[in-house]
């Protein structure tokens, strides 16, 4: 299967950058687990918009489903997955 980029979007008060990096730190831990498990999934990376209170993080995925396994195994939310179409 095809890997592609999706990203995860949700939100985090912008006085608590730590919870930026425990989302982050969740997230590469669940994805993990589950590509040891044999779906493979990869949490690349997170960007933080402390002004808009919004965090991303960036998924190598063959599909938006494991992505949202992944982010569910981490405890984030996963209501707006976006695929990343790179031109």
């Amino acid at each position: 299967m095809p890997m592609r980029e999706f990203l995860i979007e949700f939100y985090i008060a912008r006085k608590d950058v730590a919870a930026v990096g425990n989302a982050t730190q969740r997230a590469r831990h669940a994805a993990e687990q589950l590509a040891g498990e044999g779906t493979p999934v990869r949490c690349l990376s997170s960007i933080f918009i402390a002004e808009e209170e919004t965090c991303f993080l960036l998924y190598e995925a063959p599909s938006a489903g494991a992505v949202q396994a992944a982010a569910g195994r981490a405890g984030l939310p996963s209501d707006h997955i976006t695929e990343v179409i790179a031109p």
